[in-house]
């Protein structure tokens, strides 16, 4: 099991009959101002403009020649807007059918050929994955969080000096031979910018 619940607040219920669509925009690099379509029904809660731009300036904004994993995709913002500023690569991870379907589409719409959406539980992708990444990112669930086995794993797949993004819904405290690296917080959340020591 990847996930542990935690207190947190639910993200509501869905819309029962018919299909509510959502959108984000990109908010940088080469598909600025795009948007992204995803299914308000699946519970998505993507991370707000304000959190990425944050997070994307303690990147430095160009990803060039980046090797990266968004572990658990939903919208895809944070692995579109990796790809858009420069990635070389982007494996958008996803265990819904119907959000992977949603993310396919919307890697058709942009046209790259850079980003590859893999149907998996995140830590069982992990576990047999054998690529090793620059820049991971961590957006589970609300009111969940990632277990010891989980940071574990992904350190396995991580390179020298790779930093790992980890947005929940309360402070973090890192396992010991991780570090925070940069840290904010957005109302209800807590963002982190890790890598292993």
């Amino acid at each position: 099991m990847v996930l542990k619940k935690m207190a947190g607040r639910g993200s509501g219920a869905a819309n029962a009959g018919h299909l509510v669509q959502s959108e984000i925009r990109i908010i940088g690099g080469e598909w600025r101002s795009r948007r992204v379509k995803f299914s308000a029904e699946e519970q998505i809660r993507p991370t707000p403009d304000r959190v990425r731009e944050t997070l994307f300036n303690w990147l430095g904004q160009q990803l060039d020649g980046l090797t990266c994993v968004d572990l658990f995709a939903g919208s895809g913002a944070l692995g579109l807007e990796a790809a858009s500023r420069g990635a070389a690569s982007v494996t958008l991870v996803e265990r819904n059918p119907r959000v992977v379907s949603s993310l396919q589409e919307s890697i058709r719409v942009f046209g790259s050929s850079s980003i590859k959406v893999i149907r998996a539980d995140a830590l069982e992708f992990l576990k047999r994955d054998e690529s090793v990444y620059d820049l991971a990112f961590l957006d589970p669930p609300f009111g969940e969080a990632l277990t010891g086995d989980f940071m574990m794993e992904l350190g396995k797949r991580l390179s020298f000096g790779a930093k790992v993004y980890y947005e929940c819904g309360q402070q973090f405290e890192p396992p010991s031979d991780w570090r925070i690296f940069k840290q904010g917080r957005a109302g209800r959340v807590h963002f982190h910018l890790l890598q292993v020591v």
